[in-house]
């Protein structure tokens, strides 16, 4: 995990990301303990309030849940959960700005096609 505090982003909010991705990446195992938010502070040079607000977060959304007097684990499904909700914001994000500018550019949906198939083949 990376801390850009040149980012637009907030810091809680890379903090929250940073997690999700250690799951994805499944260095953090569903029912696993995670660092906790003092070891995050210090790990990345940062306020401790703002890792809790980043780890907070992630509680909030069902990712993570609290073991009174051990610390945070990852919940059952987070992983599940993280994609889902990532699959949903790269079709918001991605999909329809591309589809939107296809059409713009009259680009048919095979034409589309192609050109993804191309560049998951690095061919550019």
């Amino acid at each position: 995990m990376r801390i850009n505090n040149e980012s637009a982003e907030p810091i809680f909010q890379q903090i929250a990301n940073g997690v999700e991705d250690a799951i994805l990446s499944g260095a953090f195992p569903e029912e696993e303990q995670i660092p906790s938010t003092t070891e995050i502070s210090v790990t990345y040079k940062i306020n401790p309030a703002t890792a809790l607000k980043g780890i907070t977060l992630l509680a909030d959304g069902g990712i993570l849940y609290k073991k009174r007097g051990i610390g945070m684990f990852v919940a059952e499904g987070a992983r599940r959960k993280i994609e889902l909700k990532r699959r949903e914001a790269f079709f918001q994000n991605y999909i329809l700005a591309l589809v939107g500018e296809a059409k713009n550019l009259r680009l048919s949906e095979e034409d589309i096609k192609k050109m993804i198939e191309s560049g998951f083949r690095d061919e550019h």
